[in-house]
């Protein structure tokens, strides 16, 4: 049977690639980009699905929130502005992924199917981030809790929920913050001595999605050249 999967934020990037390893003869894919929606707004997230759903024959098997902004909101900056930062990153990182979990977990409890849920996460879970970013790590931090709590919820109906948490990835977004805080000393910080591909992490949420072992829920998978190890 066709596996039909819905990638959010899958434009450029690590959304590309993933959805690239994802398109083959066994797969149906519908890849979502901001020009689908604007998700800090919350009831975009609802209509994306309903819409994905229907391309996909009223049925979708896997899930993968990858969709996410990184904007910086100093510290220093008004009340209103700083408040209006953290909350348009949470909506967009973190309610906007919940809300397409949560329309995944009631598809497949409505279907009696088993379902599978790949959310791309970030070192930045465990390791926080500049001070500039309180609210990227947090929300980031909030996507590997939310995938633990659907992995503990739900196994026992075959819904399975995995997380990668990538570190520095070759992408415009990566490419932007290193040249913003030193490049060469953030390399230096990585043992492997680069950053990671987005081809990399696309085959990483490939297996997740496809082939990692039922047993493997709640886990957290993390890519970053050794540059943050638990």
């Amino acid at each position: 049977m066709t596996t039909h999967i819905l990638i959010t934020g899958a434009s450029r990037g690590i959304g590309a690639a993933i959805a690239e390893a994802l398109t083959t003869d066994a797969t149906k894919v519908v890849a979502l980009s901001s020009a689908d929606g604007d998700l800090s707004d919350p009831a975009v997230p609802g209509k994306l699905w309903q819409a994905s759903l229907d391309r996909l024959d009223g049925r979708i098997d896997v899930l993968i929130n990858n969709a996410g902004i990184f904007e910086a909101n100093p510290l220093d900056a008004d009340d209103a502005d700083w408040l209006a930062g953290w909350e348009r990153t949470m909506q967009v990182n973190l309610t906007a992924s919940a809300l397409f979990c949560r329309r995944a977990v009631q598809h497949w409890q409505d279907r009696r199917s088993v379902g599978r849920i790949v959310n791309i996460a970030s070192r930045a879970a465990y390791r926080g981030d500049s001070p500039a970013h309180w609210h990227y790590a947090a929300s980031k931090a909030g996507m590997v809790a939310m995938t633990k709590t659907i992995a503990r919820g739900y196994a026992k109906d075959g819904i399975l929920a995995f997380a990668i948490c990538p570190g520095f990835t070759m992408t415009g977004m990566a490419d932007e913050y290193l040249a913003s805080r030193g490049g060469d000393k953030l390399l230096a910080d990585i043992p492997l001595g680069r950053v990671a591909m987005p081809d990399e992490v696309g085959e990483m949420a490939r297996w997740c999605a496809l082939d990692a072992p039922a047993s493997m829920t709640g886990a957290v998978l993390d890519v970053n050249g050794a540059s943050y190890v638990r």
